[in-house]
């Protein structure tokens, strides 16, 4: 967690619910094919996970992290999978590219 917290935006104004609880609750959400309604109240409200995965996600901070961590491991390659809800039926089926 200490290299994914250069990552995270500064806060602003009032102090923000813990953002690696936050990472780790919508983490759960995406490898579980969860509703954010369903996230378990220990990772906070279901509407802060929402949230903020929408605005990390539309400001480029997951994609900054995976490719940070991929700089540090030497990888000269991000592979992204795709994460949405139709992935979920047909997993077996995708193959990533080549």
């Amino acid at each position: 967690m200490a290299r994914l917290e250069l990552f995270f935006p500064k806060s602003h104004g009032k102090p923000r619910v813990d953002d690696r609880r936050v990472l780790s609750g919508i983490i759960l959400i995406n490898r579980n094919g969860l509703r954010w309604r369903d996230a378990p109240a220990t990772y906070g409200p279901h509407k802060t996970l929402y949230n903020r995965g929408k605005r990390w996600s539309d400001k480029g901070i997951f994609a900054r992290m995976m490719a940070g961590l991929a700089v540090e491991h030497g990888e000269k390659q991000t592979v992204m999978i795709p994460s949405h809800r139709n992935c979920v039926s047909t997993a077996g089926q995708w193959t990533p590219p080549t």
